[in-house]
């Protein structure tokens, strides 16, 4: 079974700058109508009442520390989208290029509720009615102050991962990117196949074209119309592999007071070339964070 640990505080900053997904889900609890309890879920978010805090599969499971000795046991989880409904939403992504490169880039689309749209149903939950959570504490409201508590750090985790979302609606990062890319190839290849047929279906329209191109050799370097951006795909390569691992073992002098730095270095190296590798991404799809 898949278990994913995240953090269990909020930083002294609290969720500071948001990305708009953050934004919305924090909408979602903030409708929240008994504030008072949301303050007190927010203390607990801030000062390390929640002892754990883990995925296992499609269910987030959490400890929270309140005036008993042992901590309340708090389960959350959202409606999950069957096989059916994920092939339609997957080839949605697919079809739109922007999305299929937001998304390996890690950047969640603004408009992806499109995709699901063809289903009927949503990525984001539309209220906190929809989403499903239990506590052992005594109180019998829902979401008590220890379930918000977990709303709060969700949306702090979002932060660093949108694909949170998608791995509780039952599609987890690496199957949803894994399907992404293959639904991708499939239809570059159908379009290509396509294009390879179109050739051949009429040999008064190839004559027609031939004989325009031929009388006018300028307009092979013309192109008036706007480029379509969906013509142009942009993404991250699939390969597990970085600049280091392929340049092989690097040069380094050792220092036996430092056995550690070599490895440090590496790992400093590569992190600061997967940050640039993303905003190089970004800046080429021109897309504003």
């Amino acid at each position: 079974m898949n278990k994913t640990e995240i953090t269990t505080a909020l930083s002294r900053k609290g969720l500071g700058e948001q990305s708009w997904w953050v934004e919305q889900w924090m909408e979602l609890i903030n409708s929240y109508r008994y504030k008072k309890r949301l303050e007190r879920a927010w203390g607990y978010a801030r000062e390390g009442n929640v002892t754990s805090i883990r995925f296992e599969g499609r269910r987030v499971h959490a400890r929270v520390q309140g005036t008993e000795e042992k901590p309340y046991k708090v389960k959350l989880w959202l409606d999950v989208l069957d096989d059916e409904d994920w092939n339609y939403v997957i080839d949605a992504l697919a079809k739109k290029a922007k999305w299929s490169a937001q998304l390996l880039a890690g950047v969640m689309p603004k408009d992806i509720e499109d995709a699901f749209a063809t289903t009927g149903k949503r990525l984001f939950p539309f209220n906190l009615q929809e989403v499903k959570s239990e506590c052992s504490c005594p109180d019998q409201a829902n979401p008590c102050k220890h379930i918000s508590a977990i709303y709060f750090l969700m949306g702090d985790q979002f932060k660093e991962d949108p694909f949170i979302l998608f791995q509780l609606r039952g599609k987890d990062r690496n199957t949803l990117l894994s399907d992404l890319v293959e639904k991708r190839l499939l239809l570059n290849q159908d379009n290509k196949e396509a294009t390879k047929n179109s050739k051949n279906t009429s040999s008064i329209r190839n004559y027609a074209y031939q004989n325009n191109i031929m009388s006018s050799p300028d307009l092979w370097w013309k192109y008036k119309s706007a480029l379509d951006d969906e013509l142009v795909v942009i993404t991250p390569s699939t390969e597990e592999t970085t600049g280091p691992s392929i340049a092989g073992a690097l040069p380094f002098a050792s220092n036996p007071k430092f056995p550690e730095s070599q490895n440090t270095f590496i790992r400093d190296l590569v992190s600061y070339s997967q940050v640039q590798a993303q905003k190089a991404m970004l800046n080429a799809m021109a897309i504003k964070t």
